[in-house]
This record gives structure tokens, sequence and C-alpha cells, in this order.
């Protein structure tokens, strides 16, 4: 009973870490596709999508050309500013500040994990401001 005992309250200590690893590697590879947009990378930046994004576009340059002509905030913010974070089951909801020159604008992109890699499943616009940020 005690090594029972032991090892729940191990893997309670755990969760939270794990947690946090979670939220660090969705922050990561945000990041790293906005980055990879600002570089016209587009094939780095389609290799983060999931593979539902990868299908529905076909090719890094399908993927380019809806971004740079429908989300032009994500393609080149001034700046980014992680927000609120949210888990629902195995997905993350992170909402990120896009700013820009005159407005800013709140993302939500949804993050999964696909064979152990966190990837971009998806990306919404919440709102807008009339103010850079």
């Amino acid at each position: 009973m005690r090594i029972l005992l032991g090892l729940i309250v191990v893997l309670a200590l755990m969760l939270p870490g794990a947690a946090r690893a979670d939220e660090a590697a969705v922050r990561d590879v945000i990041a790293q596709q906005i980055d990879a947009f600002q570089r016209d990378d587009f094939d780095a930046a389609f290799a983060h999508a999931s593979p539902m994004i990868q299908n529905m576009f076909g090719t890094a340059d399908g993927f380019g050309a809806m971004i740079r002509e429908g989300y032009p905030m994500v393609w080149r913010p001034a700046s980014i500013r992680f927000s609120l974070l949210r888990q629902e089951g195995e997905r993350f909801f992170q909402q990120v500040v896009l700013g820009g020159d005159t407005r800013s604008y709140v993302a939500e992109y949804e993050v999964v994990q696909v064979d152990g890699i966190w990837r971009i499943n998806g990306v919404r616009l919440l709102s807008e401001s009339g103010t850079g940020a």
C-alpha cells in the first residue's frame, strides 16, 4: 500500500512539470512558425502545420499564399505576445496577441501532438483593436 501511495504522489508531482513542458513546447512551435513566415520560409512554416492542414493546402506554396493573402497579421506581425492558454483533452488553445503598425489582433492557435511532435492545427482571429501592440 505504501508503494502505491508513493507512486501516486510521485505521479502527481510530475504532472505540473509535464504540463509546463507541454505549454513551453506549444508556444515554441507557434513562435517557430511565425519566425518562418517572417523569413518567407514557407517550407519550414508548413512543416509546423498538422497533417490535416497540410492535406488541406497540399503544398508549402499553397499554404504560404493563403497566409500572405488571408492572414497578413500572422505573416508579418510587428510583435507577438503569448496570452491565455487552455487545454481541452489532448489539444491546446494558445491565444497570441499579434501587433501591427496601427492594429493588434488576438489569434487563437489550436495545437495538437502528432507522433510526439506539436503541430499547429488551425488559427482563428478572435478580435482586433485599433491601436498597435
